[in-house]
């Protein structure tokens, strides 16, 4: 379903052949981002033009002169302005922070991904300090998604312009964060992959955080084997990209329980062709309860970790700066003043009472599957009230939200005809089962690629 010519492995095997330079790949995607028509604007807070340059004309030099480099060098790479960059500001898509210092290193996501030859292109908007679902951004404007761009709809948040940088060709992968769906909604949303690994899997070292309890650090791509890739990368883990569950005889279980509530008509009937042709493939296809998902609203009714955690944070910003803030950001940051030490000390409680019974469904199944998101992307306009917006948010965030509160693994793929709207289908399992989950995700993306 996506453009094998756009991948990580067809990039580096281009690179390798001689059949094209770093210099060329940095320089169209700067085209890309500089054209007028296109989103560039909306997509980059900072276009490093100048670095970009530098690093590729290095690497094609090494290359000229026959020394050995590593295998993804020279590939154009965007970051989340989550992330420190050396002598860059860290603004997490905010106006707050504009005037920090400029960070004194890179995150040691940045660096790993820099020393395995990646080259940045600069920092990617995002919803203001990463808390949303939707991807809006009243500082930058806000990405169209690629999907019916005339209407204006929207990319998914929070690494709006991660996405967006993938699809439009700024960059050919995006390193993005996943607190409760923030590198699977837009993925989802735009046609692209998105990973979220173990929230523990990936050193969170010099990226500004939202829930350090629940954030997780991985990639937007156009294939399974490009968020193995950057996750291999970024976890120390090595990948095996022909390293494919057999889809006879799987296990997949489909949660009963909230995940398919509220679908629309476009996401239901890309989802039961998915699960049909799953089964044919020979799949066991499973109802199983998870009535647990029923929960989790009452569990996290204060706040739940991401008001308890980022208000510590942000409580002096906002008594300095509040009226620099997203309002709609602001609000749910507020939630956490009210929360107790005891509040935080019960949700840990429950969280793990909670993680102990749903894990329990796992041990006979091999992943589970549901819609990442149950509706298509909706259009700015219609988020413009802030009662719709945070009826959206909520409905975009539910399902994604149950597997990082369940410390587990999960990947959104593309599941929809070609030509339509956007669907994702999201594949989870219990923490610390990654490399397992990529390896059902690239046997499902095989099939549904083959129509």
């Amino acid at each position: 379903m996506t453009p094998p010519d756009k991948s990580l492995e067809h990039l580096s095997a281009e690179l390798d052949a001689g059949r094209v330079t770093s210099r060329a790949l940095v320089e169209d995607c700067l085209a890309r981002i500089a054209d007028p028509s296109g989103e560039g604007a909306r997509v980059y807070t900072l276009v490093d033009a100048d670095g970009a340059r530098r690093a590729a004309d290095a690497i094609d030099a090494a290359r000229a002169r026959g020394e050995s480099t590593r295998r993804l060098a020279g590939i154009p790479i965007s970051i989340k302005d989550l992330f420190d960059i050396e002598g860059q500001v860290t603004t997490a898509g905010s106006r707050v922070l504009a005037e920090a210092p400029p960070a004194a290193r890179d995150a040691e996501a940045v660096a790993r991904l820099r020393e395995a030859g990646f080259v940045v292109m600069g920092r990617t908007n995002m919803t203001e300090f990463a808390y949303s679902g939707l991807g809006l951004n009243p500082h930058h404007g806000t990405p169209l998604n690629p999907y019916d761009r005339k209407t204006g709809r929207i990319p998914g948040g929070s690494s709006s312009g991660a996405a967006v940088s993938v699809t439009d060709g700024m960059a050919a992968v995006g390193l993005g964060t996943d607190t409760g769906g923030s590198c699977r909604i837009p993925a989802a949303l735009t046609g692209l992959t998105g990973f979220k690994p173990t929230a523990a899997r990936v050193p969170a070292t010099g990226a500004f955080p939202l829930s350090t309890t629940l954030d997780s650090i991985g990639g937007i791509g156009r294939t399974v084997n490009c968020c193995a890739i950057v996750d291999a990368i970024l976890s120390g883990d090595p990948v095996y990209p022909n390293e494919r569950a057999s889809l006879a005889g799987l296990r997949m279980g489909v949660p009963q329980t909230l995940v398919l509530d509220g679908m629309d008509h476009d996401v239901a009937s890309a989802f039961q062709d998915a699960l049909r042709r799953l089964s044919q493939a020979g799949a066991a296809i499973v109802d199983v309860p998870f009535a647990e998902f029923a929960e989790l609203a009452a569990i996290n009714a204060k706040g739940g970790y991401t008001a308890a955690e980022s208000y510590p944070l942000h409580r002096d910003m906002m008594a300095r700066h509040g009226d620099l803030y997203d309002p709609r950001v602001k609000v749910r940051i507020e939630k956490g003043a009210q929360l107790t030490a005891q509040d935080v000390a019960e949700l840990h409680a429950r969280r793990a009472d909670w993680i102990r019974r749903t894990n329990r469904h796992f041990e006979t199944l091999d992943v589970m599957a549901c819609p990442t998101v149950p509706v298509i992307a909706p259009t700015v306009r219609e988020l413009a009230d802030d009662e719709a917006y945070g009826r959206t948010n909520l409905l975009v965030l539910r399902n994604p939200t149950f597997i990082n509160f369940l410390d587990g693994c999960a990947i959104s793929l593309p599941c929809h005809a070609p030509g339509t709207a956007p669907v994702g289908l999201m594949l989870a399992a219990p923490g610390g089962q990654d490399r397992r989950l990529l390896a059902v995700a690239r046997a499902v993306e095989a099939l549904l690629a083959a129509r």
